[in-house]
């Protein structure tokens, strides 16, 4: 792999670990797009490429979901049961989606993460904080059907899923935020694990996959990915009231919604060279 590849997936990794400590969500709307540009721009056919960043993009998150869940533990904010159930169940669904994504051809995956990406970020700028009034669930069927589906998409699209299982958990399960924040980072340890796992069983022996790969995961962007965003992650913590996070929210609102745009490929649609 060139420099300019190995330096664009480190700088890739230092912001998207600052951005996840300091605001408290996921960068795969990053991570997968700039995968899929070092992997196209190499010559990896379009189709291939897409899956690779998937399925590398999955495991970059499970480190990270542990070690999030850990710390989400420790202050009390894990439900730990509805995590379980949901987390396994997930798994399944992950799996699932991991199978169907592997064979779906790269424009029609391309274009299913950039819708997903764009309506993350809609809801980003318009969510407001809800108010709770009844207590969560205590039927395990309600997770159960909720983790399936939630675990096929993040299988489907390659990510850990905490801009779909938040809100699920606060406006579907009454969780509160906090409590939501922290059983969505355990119950992604589960589909990360899953999903990574069945892009590596699905591209195993595949031709065409780039140097370093187990099947459609590739261990060197993954070195490269998780060994910034984890200790990054950290810093973003630490700083995380001494910089205007509003408006840092805005700019990565900015940053979701290009990424959707160019995954979805309308900017080469309406002619500009973005």
């Amino acid at each position: 792999m060139e420099l300019i590849y190995i330096m664009a997936l480190l700088i890739t990794g230092i912001g998207v670990g600052f951005a996840s400590g300091l605001l408290g969500v996921g960068g795969c709307f990053i991570m997968v797009p700039v995968q899929y540009w070092v992997l196209t721009t190499m010559g990896i056919d379009p189709t291939i490429a897409i899956r690779v960043a998937f399925g590398t993009n999955l495991l970059v998150v499970l480190p990270t979901a542990i070690s999030g869940a850990f710390g989400h533990t420790r202050k009390g904010v894990v439900r730990w049961n509805p995590a379980i159930i949901m987390g396994l169940i997930g798994a399944i669904g992950a799996v699932a989606g991991a199978v169907v994504a592997s064979n779906l051809s790269g424009i029609v995956l391309k274009s299913v993460f950039g819708i997903a990406i764009l309506i993350g970020a809609v809801r980003m700028l318009t969510a407001k904080p809800p108010k709770i009034e009844k207590e969560p669930p205590t039927n395990s069927v309600v997770y159960a059907l909720w983790g399936i589906l939630i675990g096929f998409c993040c299988g489907l699209i390659g990510i850990g899923g905490g801009v779909l299982m938040v809100p699920i958990m606060v406006l579907a399960l009454h969780f509160k935020m906090h409590e939501a924040v922290g059983t969505s980072t355990a119950v992604m340890i589960f589909t990360s694990m899953a999903g990574a796992f069945a892009y590596a069983i699905n591209g195993f022996g595949l031709e065409g996959l780039p140097s370093y790969s187990i099947g459609y995961v590739n261990m060197l962007q993954w070195v490269l990915l998780a060994g910034t965003s984890i200790p990054m992650a950290q810093v973003g913590v630490k700083v995380a009231h001494k910089l205007p996070a509003k408006k840092l929210k805005f700019v990565f609102i900015v940053v979701m919604v290009y990424m959707a745009l160019k995954m979805l490929g309308i900017f080469e649609w309406i002619g500009l060279p973005l």
